[in-house]
This record gives structure tokens, C-alpha cells and sequence, in this order.
């Protein structure tokens, strides 16, 4: 069995005026898991970082200008049964201000969400873990221990 790290998760957020909302997009009828919602994710090619295929994939699925990226501290992981492989998918977190998402033919609706309303859409586990920490680490422990901030510079 092999293990293997091809694959990034993005969670989106905005500041509203009194929380936190998730973007959150359904995935299309003839996608991988279709109709599912979830946040960005994507492959990453061939000489990319991890970070710099979750700011890609940001843009391609999105449209949106990130203003701040941190890496989120949960691997997500899933076993692939065909390929007898395990894959390691590192997580980050994006805040941006604007709303208007430009939505590609990877998804066909797109929903802004409070963080208990997103962990009930989310399918998976690790996702929800992730949305959770997210909303912790950056309204409640911001004196105390930060997310690990990537410059964008």
C-alpha cells in the first residue's frame, strides 16, 4: 500500500457583522461525487506547493481574491480501495471579503453558511473537524495560539 499526498481542501470564509460564514458549493451531476456540498479542493500539479494549489484552485472554482491563507492544523485522509493507496490532504483556510463567487462547471450552486450549518452539509468528518477549528482558532484563540499564516507576497 502506498501513502500519498496529491490533493488539497480549502475552506473559505468571510467575517459577516456578527460571525463567520463558510462557503460552501454543490458539487455538479457529472462530477465525482455529485450533488455533495463542499469547499474548495483540488490536484496538486506537478512542481506546485500545497499552498499554491489551494490559491489556484481558490481562483478557478471561485473567482475570489484571498486576502489571508493559513494552513489549518487537521490532515484530512481517505483510503482509496482500487489503487490500494492512502491519501494525506492538507488543510487551509482562506478569508476573503467579497461575496460574488464565480462558480466553474465543477459546481452548480454555492451557499454562504454560518459554522453549524456547514458541518451539517459537509459530508465528511475531517471536514467538519476542520470547519470547527477554523472557527475556533480564529474567534476564540487569537491571543493565544494562531493558525499558521502563509505571506501571499
Amino acid at each position: 500500500m502506498k501513502l500519498v499526498s496529491n490533493l488539497i481542501e480549502v475552506h473559505i470564509f468571510k467575517e459577516s457583522e456578527k460571525d463567520l460564514e463558510f462557503l460552501l458549493m454543490k458539487r455538479s451531476h457529472n462530477e465525482k461525487y455529485p450533488d455533495i456540498w463542499q469547499m474548495v479542493t483540488g490536484a496538486i500539479e506537478s512542481g506546485e506547493k500545497a499552498y499554491q494549489t489551494a490559491l489556484r484552485e481558490i481562483y478557478e472554482e471561485t473567482r475570489l481574491k484571498v486576502l489571508k491563507l493559513w494552513t489549518v492544523p487537521n490532515i484530512n485522509s481517505f483510503y482509496e480501495p482500487e489503487n490500494d493507496y492512502i491519501c494525506f490532504i492538507p488543510v487551509f483556510a482562506a478569508l476573503v471579503s467579497e461575496s460574488n463567487v464565480q462558480l466553474s462547471k465543477e459546481h452548480s450552486k454555492f451557499i454562504w453558511v454560518k459554522k453549524e450549518e456547514a458541518k451539517k452539509l459537509l459530508a465528511w468528518e475531517g471536514q467538519k473537524k476542520s470547519v470547527e477549528l477554523i472557527y475556533n482558532y480564529y474567534t476564540y484563540n487569537r491571543d493565544l495560539l494562531n493558525l499558521v499564516e502563509i505571506n501571499l507576497k
